[in-house]
């Protein structure tokens, strides 16, 4: 575990399920005072009966009642307002834009690293917990966030906006674990979701079609355009640019061609998506913004990134900007890098800082 050896009053995150109820049980067990808060993010009949959801609903049952066996205080915040406004509206307004979000970091970074955070400290917790796979190790400079020991399992790619103060404060009893051996301790424990289905990456998209979500929050964004090929020949049509995401191969409607087509680029200005052959899909070169650094940036220059959450990392050089911008060379060209996603920095299992892919000016978007 990543705590430090003195008792301490610790805020558990707990969601309902396995892995933040194992990550209060053992916080329990090192002797820390543990407090359990759960956070209401959407409405609870609106996820009833839907496997792999979380804060809401039974999930917030589960959490009671879990922290009722572990006998530790158990608190409830309604943060429905704040996740709404912070998290899904930004989801929405993304895929508006033509570009691919990502609300596990949205989450992360602008309500449970956030107001939730504050929550914890205003309970007196010197520090706060969740069951996310990474590990939190005491460097020369301070706190550094690295990928979990079980790679499998590792959820550091969505915690690059982490900052450095807010690491100082957090702690991740999971990193060092395997999934397996965390269902094993809730069942030693009789913990009543030992065997619970994990949640869904978006939550709260209660049929897995965003696009419904996204027409319903911006209607204005669903509008018929045109698909058109590299030279801007209209080679076919869409009902709505939330549809497509770069990379994507199915649901564009075209045939008969000589080779498969996917989507290159998505301008949700002029309601247009660009089409062509895979090949153009490659670029080694990104533009970043909002970079988040958790290290000198001068050791991302010789590094390894992430463009996809389930990709390996790729070798690759980052060269810091001004106002939070970066640019990232990789040394052999990857496919679909889709803007609205984000790119990871590491350093072997230390991450050093990410941040958002941003449009490619068209010099840097060519392939090579």
């Amino acid at each position: 575990m990543s705590v430090p050896s003195s008792k301490m009053r610790i805020v558990a995150a707990m969601s309902g399920g396995v892995d933040s109820s194992v990550t209060a049980a053992l916080l329990k067990r090192e002797g820390h005072e543990v407090i359990g808060v759960t956070l209401q993010l959407y409405d609870a009949g609106a996820m009833a009966g839907r496997k792999g959801a979380c804060c809401a609903g039974q999930d917030i049952y589960d959490a009671k009642r879990v922290a009722e066996a572990l006998g530790i205080p158990h608190y409830v915040l309604d943060y429905e307002r704040r996740f709404r406004e912070r998290v899904i509206a930004d989801f929405a307004e993304t895929y508006a834009k033509g570009q691919t979000p990502i609300p596990c970091v949205r989450c992360n970074e602008r309500v449970k690293f956030a107001d939730l955070m504050d929550s914890a400290r205003d309970l007196g917790a010197d520090a706060l917990a969740t069951g996310h796979y990474v590990r939190r190790i005491d460097g020369p400079d301070g706190p550094e966030l690295h990928r979990a020991a079980d790679e499998s399992r590792d959820q550091s790619y969505f915690l690059f906006a982490t900052t450095r103060e807010q690491l100082s404060y957090l702690r991740f009893p999971l990193g060092g674990m395997e999934k397996s051996v965390v269902r094993a301790i809730a069942a030693e424990l009789g913990l009543v979701n030992a065997e619970k289905p994990d949640s869904q990456d978006i939550c709260f998209v209660q049929d897995g079609r965003y696009a419904g979500l996204v027409e319903k929050l911006k209607p204005e964004a669903v509008r018929p355009g045109e698909i058109v090929d590299e030279a801007g020949k209209v080679i076919g049509r869409h009902d709505g640019v939330i549809r497509f995401t770069v990379g994507q191969r199915r649901g564009l409607g075209l045939s008969g061609n000589g080779e498969p087509l996917f989507v290159l680029k998505i301008d949700a200005a002029q309601a247009r998506v660009v089409a062509g052959p895979r090949s153009s899909l490659r670029t080694r070169n990104i533009l970043l913004r909002d970079v988040n650094w958790l290290s000198d940036p001068a050791e991302a220059a010789d590094c390894a990134v992430k463009v996809r959450s389930m990709r390996a990392p790729v070798p690759a050089s980052v060269t810091a900007g001004e106002a939070r911008a970066a640019a990232v060379e990789l040394l052999e060209p990857e496919e679909a890098i889709a803007p609205g996603q984000a790119c990871v920095f590491y350093k072997g299992a230390r991450v050093l800082g990410g941040g958002w892919i941003a449009p490619a000016e068209p010099a840097l978007a060519a392939a090579e």
